[in-house]
């Protein structure tokens, strides 16, 4: 299960016997501006807290995410990551199928493997840019206790609409339903997609402070679900689950909203102009399809006779780190996932990719269509 996840920069360090900050990731998911450096400042003048316990409940941190977002703090829980609470759920609830909207993070059919659930998966179709067909998702979820949806989806970076889930949601009210918003903040329409404002009793939603505040090393991640849903998961809460620092970082970014506002603002801008110039540069000199993505990361088709291994390992001899996407469930090795950086990072990326795609002498693995 842990192997099953993206690029390893540390291993990759050691192989090439360099340091791992010399590495440019580009498959980890991470704002490619942050963290923001108030932030940072703020962790460094109050490191003296990793001496003391941290709050044994996350309490201050819970009430404050929910001032935050103007939700109830008694349907919020905070936890070590939103993977912790991905494996944590499915115990909880104790369900016994689930269903898996792919292709999408492997975790989620992990959690259900380990917790003896049985999984069904419905894989999105490439030929509508991997959109969601809401009437075959209801009549899979109808068949199941249990949904696992991210929105916008890990690695196709499709957004659905607040509308669309909460019809589909609304419609199976003994099904729950597990909305993933870890990647939202990255996209400027994520205070209208948001369903963590949501009253329906069978919706729960997952939030990372961790990627879009690039500080994934603390692991903060908070659920927020109706009492009943809440009162099951809270039956296995775990004393100390968030640690000190976090709870530091968290605190800071919740009372300080218009430096968050400014951030996430400045975020997005890079995004959007970054997403563009490498779609005109890899659609003016390769075949490489890209597809359309309303966050901080990059679904590309490779050209018919180039495998993801294959481009992997060029991209890794020169200190880049993509992600192979061939162990995601309805991708194969045709597909790679990159992850928005720094325009100078951005930019080294796109070249080496037009240069060895582009180029019709190169070595490559045969793939289908």
């Amino acid at each position: 299960m842990i192997s099953g996840h993206g690029g390893d920069i540390y291993g990759l360090a050691r192989q090439l016997g360099c340091r791992a900050d010399e590495i440019s990731d580009m498959s980890a998911n991470v704002n490619p501006i942050g963290p923001p450096p108030e932030l940072m400042d703020h962790l460094q003048a109050l490191l003296p807290a990793v001496t003391a316990l941290p709050e044994v409940d996350a309490a201050g941190i819970v009430a404050a995410f929910s001032r935050f977002h103007d939700i109830d703090p008694g349907q919020v829980m905070a936890g070590n990551g939103t993977t912790e609470l991905i494996y944590r759920i499915p115990r909880a609830l104790a369900v016994k199928r689930a269903l898996v909207v792919g292709p999408t993070y492997a975790d989620y059919q992990d959690a259900c493997t380990m917790n003896q659930v049985a999984c069904d998966w419905i894989t999105c179709r490439e030929s509508d840019n991997f959109a969601p067909d809401m009437a075959a998702l209801r009549k899979g979820a109808a068949r199941a206790d249990l949904v696992f949806f991210c929105n916008p989806n890990n690695p196709t970076g499709v957004l659905t609409r607040r509308a669309e889930i909460h019809e589909w949601c609304s419609a199976l009210p003994d099904t729950v339903f597990v909305i993933d918003e870890s990647y939202l903040p990255f996209t400027p329409q994520a205070d209208d997609a948001t369903m963590i404002r949501s009253t329906l009793p069978n919706v729960m939603v997952l939030n990372s402070m961790s990627k879009i505040f690039r500080i994934p090393g603390l692991r903060i991640g908070f659920v927020k679900a109706p009492p009943p849903l809440m009162a099951k998961l809270l039956s296995l809460a775990l004393p100390w689950a968030v640690n000190s620092l976090a709870q530091v970082a968290v605190h800071w970014l919740m009372t300080h909203p218009e430096a968050v506002k400014r951030f996430l603002a400045a975020t997005r801008l890079v995004i959007f102009k970054e997403k563009i110039r490498i779609e005109e540069s890899i659609h003016q000199k390769t075949s490489i399809h890209c597809y359309p993505s309303a966050t901080s990361f990059m679904l590309m088709r490779l050209p018919k006779g180039m495998g993801a291994a294959t481009l992997w390992r060029h991209m890794a001899e020169q200190r880049i780190l993509i992600r192979d996407c061939s162990n995601f469930g309805g991708l194969s090795e045709a597909f790679i996932r990159i992850s928005i950086k720094t325009a100078a990072e951005n930019r080294r990326a796109t070249d080496l990719l037009v240069r060895f795609c582009g180029d019709p002498a190169r070595p490559g693995d045969d793939h289908g269509d």
